[in-house]
């Protein structure tokens, strides 16, 4: 059994350092924030459409259907990654070397 005081500040260790709590957010400031952080997740998958489009052939200038941008995006990396496949193939035929991290 201890019989020594209990010790300042054990009740809020925060305080006990020097630190100060920050004061909680009200339910109208949690709502803000969520909806701001929202309009940002939002706006940086705009973001990540618009660069698609540029990026992807036939994509420019169209309106911007996601789906549509979606399903483009698949077929021309799979057109990509089929004619790396076959250039790959075409140097070793060749008596060439590809390194494996460039297959």
């Amino acid at each position: 059994m201890s019989t020594s005081p209990p010790r300042e500040g054990s009740a809020n260790p925060g305080s006990a350092n020097g630190l100060d709590e920050k004061p909680r957010l009200s339910e109208h400031e949690k709502k803000a924030n969520h909806i701001a952080s929202e309009q940002k997740r939002r706006q940086a998958i705009r973001e990540g459409f618009d660069r698609l489009t540029e990026l992807v052939p036939g994509l420019e200038g169209q309106g911007r259907s996601e789906s549509v941008v979606l399903k483009k995006t698949v077929d021309y990396m799979r057109a990509q990654l089929a004619e790396r496949k076959r250039l790959v193939e075409r140097v070793e035929g060749l008596g060439g070397h590809v390194e494996e991290g460039m297959r």
